[in-house]
């Protein structure tokens, strides 16, 4: 008989455990808290772990190339236009940084679509508001009226799982939010850019061959109501480098959404308790400045499958498959979320005055092959191998 996993949240991190564990012969039920499955308007740059795991899901290279737009990384500019840290054009440095851009809404179809032709159970609707974790070595795990040999927590930055599981692990205001949109046309051609200004940043990149993602990320009080957010984006930025003026008027009101930004301080103790896996925000929930939240959603995803997944359906111990879980991603997601805060305190959430100048001149010393060994560490990730059963 299969075993069973119940994954909690249909979100890309859940989807993608749907996949891996299905792909090793587990029966799988998502369930997802609203009316049906889906994604915001907004962008992504995979990186390239995130699309190591998209092709360790199962999909096929020219599937990972459909998703999206070719991008080159250009690197970072002042507000006003100036470079601080130019990509340079050093071919092992552009491979090393290169990313495509996809909408998320693509990314989120094609693991739905992968996920039910798996024979993934996915339910909508369905509100979790208790769990029982069980014991791997014993009694089964509950959530939601299921039963289940392990659960897998993907329910986002504001877990309910995590909240009952891991109380003391709670989430933090940024001090920042975010406004993002996707609108029509290219603008500065296959580039991805970004712009830092004090207590700011401005992003954007091509998601496909008619469109591009912008995103403004500022700082500002925690749930602050704007009236009208496109006249405040617009004047927030004013004065800014013309390729953000140009995005910002090429606009349309109902194209642009804001986020209040949290973030998981020091994630999850751990990413077992029980028969209870923790992926995603879910488990480390990052800020965003290391753009690697949708990479390591992909990342844990697909470790369920090969960590867990495959050593229990192979007749090893669910206790030793979970402790393993941890031991891989744990160190690994802990170590992105300091990179993530350090690039907040020295990139966005830089204060203004001589502060902005200071650390621009030092940027701008940066080595090419720095450049290289710190992208190498963030997105040289390979899926590991299918862990062996541990009896």
């Amino acid at each position: 008989m299969a075993h069973s996993a119940v994954v909690v949240g249909g979100g890309i991190a859940g989807l993608a455990a749907a996949i891996s564990l299905a792909g090793q012969g587990w029966q799988v039920t998502v369930l997802e808290r609203r009316g049906e499955l889906g994604e915001v308007g907004a962008g992504v740059a995979m990186s390239r772990n995130a699309v190591a795991a998209f092709l360790g899901l199962g999909f096929e290279p020219e599937q990972a190339r459909a998703l999206g737009f070719p991008t080159v990384a250009e690197g970072t500019w002042t507000a006003k236009g100036t470079p601080i840290l130019a990509i340079p054009e050093d071919p092992v440095v552009r491979e090393a940084v290169a990313v495509t851009g996809v909408h998320r809404r693509r990314l989120h179809q094609a693991l739905h679509h992968r996920a039910e032709a798996q024979g993934v159970s996915i339910l909508t609707g369905v509100q979790v508001a208790q769990v029982s974790p069980g014991d791997p070595e014993g009694a089964l795990a509950q959530v939601a009226g299921h039963e289940a040999d392990l659960v897998v927590a993907a329910d986002g930055m504001r877990s309910t799982i995590r909240e009952k599981l891991f109380p003391s692990s709670t989430l933090a205001y940024s001090g920042f939010s975010s406004w993002r949109a996707v609108i029509p046309g290219i603008s500065n051609g296959r580039t991805l850019r970004q712009y830092w200004g004090a207590e700011a940043e401005f992003g954007f990149m091509p998601v496909d061959a008619e469109q591009t993602y912008w995103y403004g990320y500022v700082s500002m009080p925690e749930l602050t109501v704007i009236e009208d957010e496109l006249a405040a984006a617009r004047e927030r930025f004013a004065g800014w480098a013309d390729p953000v003026q140009r995005l910002l008027a090429a606009t349309d009101p109902g194209a642009l959404l804001r986020h209040d930004v949290y973030h998981l301080p020091g994630g999850v103790p751990r990413y077992a308790l029980g028969r209870v896996v923790m992926i995603g925000d879910a488990a480390h929930g990052f800020l965003p400045t290391m753009g690697q939240g949708v990479a390591t959603a992909l990342e844990d995803g697909l470790c369920v499958g090969l960590l867990v997944g495959h050593p229990v359906a192979a007749g090893g111990s669910l206790s030793a498959a979970l402790e393993g879980f941890d031991q891989a991603r744990r160190p690994r997601c802990s170590a992105l979320s300091r990179a993530a805060g350090l690039s907040a305190r020295f990139g966005a959430h830089l204060g203004g005055g001589w502060r902005q100048p200071m650390r621009n001149a030092l940027m701008r010393l940066t080595p090419p092959a720095l450049l290289t060994r710190g992208a190498d560490a963030a997105m040289g990730w390979i899926p590991p191998e299918p862990a062996q059963p541990v009896r």
